[in-house]
């Protein structure tokens, strides 16, 4: 565990990727199997369930450390992060009491039993591993039982050390560590080896996942190199279809195959040694377009799906790549190879209303491209993505061969009624808020949304004394404040919510700027946000939220 300690403390403490990559093949290099595979999983964040709820993590930790509990949730609402709380706040560890033991044994013989214990054994066993421990030991520790490892390093980051330490290409890699595999010195052998003879029939590839297009269209070259589709707003998926055995993964790495039964028939009828990307969207049979992606928030977290809820909210899967070709991986042919083996091998196939291919959106000017993403939101997508037709299938975000060109987001204007402290740097200022518009013109404020991105430092600094000095209520760490401040929050969608009092949701709600140039009567109204509501589809029913069952 020292060891570790040691290592996440380099990558916190550091933004050179160089530095970073140092510390991975350092610790590597040193750690045995086990640690190592240990390591990779929770470093490409693969956390562990909670072991301990929080609660209880306060109140043991208050209690050892002699402190009421409020004191503890002061430090903490000032530290900003329950682990570095616990580890600052216990007595210092007595230097005999220290045990040294690796990473595995404290997941493997003690995390993993833990969870397992009566809360009056947990508390004990706790309490002595604290005791047994260093500081940035405990507080490792801390993330792990708490299920909030987090630390600054990508996966690709992670294979790009293992590929320094062991000579083997980083897109190899990338392809072994990806579904589902347990840590152990087994895999970490198999991984690291310099020739995998033995396939996973259930294994997926690293999806390529392309940047926003932010350059003037202009500069991509010839419309002629590229191809164009639409964005879809769904689950990027993979379906693959091997040795007889059907398997549906979501792009983080969740199996997901029993989600969506109605999808089992079609990949029956896909060539064995088949893998396509795609997206798994809802879809309205009859008006030939996706549903919401609310729509499909219903079935995400199911494992087993009523008649019922198959009948109100199928999906579909669209396909817009080929990965794998008879058992062949393909993914280095050019893009227009690819699509082409695709196209062809969906159109051998029996009709299925569940299988479609992502259609291609034709243009011969960029002029025209232009034009057909201003239809984007009548055709229930995000924009368009933008191919280039000799692209290879690359590993993770790379820049220059796939973009994604989305509409403009929809925008309102709020007042920030309440506020709340961040975490992290941010713990000590507030950074988190509540928005609401007018019921009507001149009547009683309505919440509409929350955010706490897109202010500078400088900013929040601002909100952070307003917020101090205009405080008119308090309900735990919530403060409501005067109704004074109006920020612009941008969205990507909008929709009839039943469970929200506004009667209105919006998605992925960020601040955009503070309108110091309006005043709080000047804030949008309900109105305004129905009216744009209307405007988002040709038909805005398809925009009702279901009821939940």
């Amino acid at each position: 565990m020292k060891k570790f300690a040691e290592l996440y403390a380099a990558l916190d403490e550091s933004t050179k990727t160089t530095v970073k990559v140092a510390a991975l093949v350092d610790y590597f290099r040193n750690a045995t199997a086990s640690d190592s595979a240990w390591a990779i999983s929770f470093l490409i964040g693969r956390k562990p369930r909670q072991v301990v709820p929080s609660k209880l993590l306060r109140e043991w930790a208050a209690e050892l450390a002699e402190i009421p509990l409020w004191l503890f949730e002061e430090s903490y609402h000032a530290v900003g992060d329950l682990a570095e709380t616990i580890a600052l706040l216990l007595p210092s560890p007595n230097i005999d009491d220290l045990i040294q033991k690796s990473l595995t044994d404290w997941v493997e013989n003690q995390l993993q039993i833990m969870a397992k214990m009566p809360e009056q054994d947990k508390k004990q066993a706790l309490i002595q591993s604290w005791q047994s421990m260093t500081i940035p030991e405990r507080f490792i520790w801390n993330k792990l039982i708490t299920g909030a490892f987090r630390v600054g390093v990508s996966q690709s980051l992670v294979t790009r050390a293992l590929s320094e330490l062991t000579g083997i290409e980083a897109a190899v890699l990338a392809h072994r560590m990806m579904g589902d595999w347990q840590p152990s010195p087994e895999f970490y052998f198999k991984l690291t080896q310099a020739e995998s003879h033995e396939t996973d029939p259930k294994q997926l590839y690293p999806f390529y996942l392309a940047h926003p297009l932010e350059q003037p269209l202009e500069e991509l070259g010839e419309p002629g190199e590229w191809s164009a589709e639409w964005k879809w707003d769904g689950i990027r998926s993979q379906l693959i279809r091997r040795n007889g055995q059907t398997h549906i993964w979501s792009r983080g790495e969740e199996l997901v195959t029993e989600r969506y039964p109605e999808l089992h028939p079609l990949a029956e009828l896909l060539p064995d040694g088949t893998v396509i990307d795609g997206e798994l969207l809802p879809w309205d049979f009859n008006s030939n377009l996706p549903l919401p992606f609310t729509a499909l928030q219903k079935r995400i977290g199911r494992k087993t799906v009523t008649k019922k809820l198959l009948a109100e909210i199928p999906v579909v899967i669209v396909a817009y790549d080929l990965l794998e070709h008879e058992s062949v991986d393909i993914r280095p042919l050019p893009f227009h190879e690819r699509r082409s083996k695709l196209e062809s091998m969906i159109r051998n196939m029996a009709e299925s209303n569940h299988m479609k291919v992502s259609p291609v959106v034709n243009f011969n000017l960029w002029d025209e491209l232009v034009e057909a993403r201003s239809n984007s939101r009548q055709q229930m997508v995000e924009g368009l993505m933008l191919k280039r037709q000799d692209s290879p299938y690359r590993v993770g975000r790379k820049r220059g061969d796939w973009w994604k060109w989305k509409v403009q987001p929809l925008s309102m204007d709020c007042i920030m009624t309440m506020a709340q402290r961040g975490s992290g740097r941010r713990a000590s200022l507030y950074s988190d808020y509540t928005f609401a518009v007018w019921d009507k013109p001149g009547g009683s404020l309505v919440t509409v949304a929350k955010a706490y991105s897109g202010l500078t430092d400088a900013e929040i600094g601002k909100i952070d004394a307003f917020v101090k000095k205009n405080t008119t209520d308090k309900f735990g760490p919530v403060r409501a404040v005067k109704p004074e401040i109006v920020m612009e929050l941008a969205f990507e969608a909008i929709q009839l919510s039943p469970r929200h009092k506004s009667g209105i949701a919006v998605r992925f709600p960020r601040i955009v700027r503070i309108r110091d140039d309006k005043k709080p009567e000047d804030a949008d109204t309900l109105d305004n946000l129905k009216q744009l509501l209307a405007s988002f589809t040709q038909d805005s029913s398809l925009n009702e939220s279901p009821e939940s069952e």
